[in-house]
């Protein structure tokens, strides 16, 4: 049964504009991500699909099931694609030195036990390298707060990084983008390796909630 279950990344993107720095670069992580996993699964013949949530569609529905607590059919079936996702891709502008407000507010209507034990990119855009650690100071908190499994290499694009290769002291922005895709991939292979994880119920005791070394040790790194 698992052999034949496609493998599910889904990229959640908050850019505002259209077209958006913010979708292209989760676009091309999704990318990243789907080709290495397709290299791997050659020989499993197992799918992967890929799918790319554009929250600037969601925003009046966001907004409405804050206040009202009844999501729409529409923000339901996103909600449940990202929670139901093998590997997660999550891609924010930099606002005010932090995720934008459209950004943490989807977030907040999810379960902070759903995401529990889940692979994540995060990335960022911005207009100057200054705003990079938004990324650590910001982003990687909350997600482990929402208990996921956050890849070690994040990724952040600023206006100059389109279009650069780096130099011989700094990574381009293309190779970050493989390097983040390739972790998330091996985190997916080995947290579906015996089949699809399951979000923690309340009966589930603390004990039930897999140790971050445990964590860490099953991402297959190159």
């Amino acid at each position: 049964m698992f052999a034949t279950t496609p493998l599910r990344v889904v990229a959640v993107s908050a850019g505002l504009s259209q077209p958006s720095s913010t979708r292209l670069l989760a676009d091309r992580l999704a990318t990243a991500t789907r080709e290495r996993l397709t290299a791997e699964q050659d020989r499993a013949g197992r799918d992967v699909e890929v799918r790319v949530i554009e929250l600037r569609d969601l925003a009046v529905d966001i907004a409405n099931h804050l206040v009202s607590g009844f999501p729409s059919a529409g923000l339901r079936e996103a909600i449940d694609a990202v929670t139901e996702a093998d590997g997660l891709i999550a891609v924010t502008p930099v606002f005010t030195a932090s995720y934008s407000g459209l950004f943490k507010s989807f977030f907040d209507l999810i379960d902070h036990t759903a995401l529990t034990g889940k692979p994540v990119v995060i990335a960022a855009t911005g207009g100057t390298a200054r705003h990079s650690l938004v990324l650590e100071h910001a982003l990687r908190p909350l997600f482990a707060y929402l208990r996921a499994v956050t890849v070690p290499t994040s990724v952040y694009a600023a206006s100059e990084d389109w279009g650069s290769s780096g130099d011989e002291y700094t990574e381009g922005l293309p190779s970050r983008i493989r390097r983040a895709g390739g972790e998330l991939a091996s985190a997916v292979l080995g947290r579906t390796a015996s089949g699809a994880s399951r979000a923690l119920g309340l009966d589930d005791g603390e004990d039930a909630v897999v140790p971050f070394e445990q964590q860490l040790a099953d991402l297959r790194l190159d």
